[in-house]
């Protein structure tokens, strides 16, 4: 079984210092506890069995030193011996270059086909942003039915799981595991039917759920801060999740 060794911290006032662990270069993770391409980069992390220190920030209220370490003022930051790495996708590679196991497929051509659909994955983060800010019941519905077509795209890409490319957890697998995280918040307010269509990517989700490196990568009280930063969109969402909130 693998176990995720990280902890979540609060960031001290003169910034993030790593701490050498395992003989393994110091690596402090710069998180939000709502980002999913932060989630990515610790799911690889914990696939690797890398310690590592996680440093959550405020986005709204960007620290000077973060925006010293990333140029987009975006997360994530990986910090290796102090050094920052940032941009998740590079990030990822980063990793995979220099920690065993290997979780880009060997042969170029399956490699180049799967960082296609870690692409693909972070377009349906995309297009899940756009179905939480729709201002209307139309643009809501329309984004519903977006989303639904991309499960379908990647329906017929998969086989027989449980993971992207059969038994193996690989870079793609990384990638989804925080797309399917936001459904588990959803559905606990209204099924819009996104997988009713798609039973291998909804094998896939449960398969990703119950691996120990994404159920690790992100706080347990991540339900709660998704259900109030979805409440705050004041979107056609929130307008329809408020209910249950009251209640």
């Amino acid at each position: 079984m693998r176990s995720v060794l990280c902890k979540f911290v609060d960031l001290p006032t003169e910034g993030a210092k790593p701490v050498h662990l395992f003989g393994r270069p110091a690596l402090t993770l710069i998180s939000h506890r709502l980002c999913p391409y932060v989630q990515r980069a610790a799911i690889v992390l914990s696939e690797k069995c890398i310690a590592f220190e996680r440093v959550d920030i405020d986005l709204t209220h960007k620290p000077d030193w973060f925006l010293k370490v990333s140029p987009l003022g975006k997360t994530p930051v990986l910090l290796v011996d102090g050094q920052p790495i940032f941009e998740s996708a590079v990030i990822c590679e980063y990793l995979d270059e220099t920690a065993s196991p290997r979780l880009h497929p060997q042969d170029a051509l399956e490699r180049a086909r799967h960082r296609g659909w870690m692409e693909f994955g972070s377009a349906v983060l995309n297009a899940i942003g756009a179905f939480y800010n729709a201002p209307d019941e139309e643009t809501l519905l329309a984004k519903v039915a977006d989303i639904r077509s991309r499960f379908e795209q990647i329906e017929t890409e998969l086989t027989t799981g449980p993971y992207f490319a059969g038994e193996r957890f690989t870079m793609v697998d990384a990638v989804f595991g925080p797309v399917f995280r936001y459904f588990d918040v959803f559905e606990q307010f209204e099924d819009f039917g996104f997988f009713a269509q798609t039973p291998r990517v909804r094998a896939w989700r449960v398969a990703l759920a119950a691996t120990d490196s994404v159920k690790g990568a992100a706080s347990a009280n991540y339900p709660a801060s998704l259900r109030a930063f979805l409440l705050a969109r004041k979107s056609a969402l929130s307008s329809r999740i408020q209910p249950f909130v009251a209640a």
